[in-house]
């Protein structure tokens, strides 16, 4: 248990580092680059983050009733505001792991189902990001070619992850852990594979992250710049895949500095950079924040101790 309580130390510690060395690298520049600030785009930037979250609630949503887990769309939303919440405390997305706790808690759903959500929801979420950037490299001329390689990457693990679910279709064993992985493919099958639900999850997961790069547009114009949306788009691609690595908690630290490097290879100043980079992971996690509070009191009294056992038993099991 110690040694996880280190690690999330460590994990902090990297995060504040981070931005403390984003920010001290500026800091002469920074008071010219706040005079350009326009506080009018904050109030859309906050709707827009909102409405993706209830978005999400719907994915998530569809995502469960494939598995034959009926919940509304307003539970859905709390199990995902909530999730998150923990993952911007802990780091290496233990948070994921709350869902499987709410949705046992009042749908009575399996471990299995819980944890199979979660993995369809991300891979429709780092396939449908990985497209989007792609498409953002049409318009984006001399980009790094690490940034392309970082885009294909998760293309590829995705194909992976859809041809294993194909050829397990029929597999069929006695022994049970073999047997237990194999419920849960199916259960990802069913949510995935159809056509009809192919379809819904792929167009909500661009949806999705058009409405978080619209966000992070909407601060660029805060500063009075002229950032082509696709230059926005890549880099907040780039932030989101380097953050999907669980470096930090909720990837605070290292997605400003993906979205800063873009920034500035695109002709933005380094000081206008890291305050778009920090201030738009500022909007996102403070209505994850307020929403995950929010949840909380929507879902009852049980939550925080039910959250609070999970994760210390998380940590003795992974000491």
């Amino acid at each position: 248990m110690y040694r996880k309580i280190l690690a999330i130390v460590l994990s902090v510690v990297l995060a504040v580092g981070i931005l403390a060395v984003m920010v001290i690298r500026v800091w002469d520049d920074l008071a010219d680059a706040l005079a350009y600030i326009r506080l009018i785009y904050l109030i859309p930037a906050c709707l827009i983050c909102l409405c993706a979250w209830f978005i999400r609630g719907g994915r998530y949503q569809s995502i469960l009733s494939r598995m034959q887990v009926k919940i509304p769309v307003i539970f859905s939303t709390a199990c995902i505001f909530i999730s998150q919440t923990v993952n911007l405390i802990v780091p290496a997305r233990l948070g994921d792991l709350i869902r499987v706790v709410l949705l046992k808690h009042d749908y009575d759903a399996t471990i299995s189902r819980g944890l199979s959500s979660i993995v369809v929801e991300r891979v429709f979420d780092i396939i449908s990001v990985a497209v989007l950037g792609l498409f953002s490299l049409i318009f984006v001329l001399n980009a790094p070619s690490w940034v392309l390689m970082l885009l294909i990457l998760p293309l590829v693990l995705g194909g992976l992850f859809f041809f294993v679910l194909l050829i397990t279709g029929k597999v069929e064993t006695g022994n049970k852990y073999i047997g237990y992985i194999l419920t849960m493919l199916d259960e990802m099958r069913s949510a995935s594979l159809t056509p009809r639900s192919a379809f819904i999850l792929g167009v909500t997961s661009v949806g999705i992250w058009i409405f978080d790069t619209a966000i992070c547009y909407l601060v660029v114009l805060m500063f009075s710049q002229n950032i082509p949306f696709q230059v926005v788009l890549l880099a907040v691609v780039a932030g989101n895949l380097v953050k999907a690595v669980p470096l930090t908690p909720g990837g605070v630290g290292t997605y400003e500095f993906a979205l800063a490097v873009i920034f500035e290879l695109a002709g933005t100043t380094p000081a206008i950079s890291t305050l778009i980079a920090v201030i738009d992971h500022l909007i996102k996690n403070g209505i994850t924040l307020i929403g995950g509070a929010a949840s909380i009191l929507y879902l009852g009294d049980w939550v925080i101790p039910e959250l609070s056992d999970s994760i210390r038993k998380r940590l003795k099991d992974e000491s």
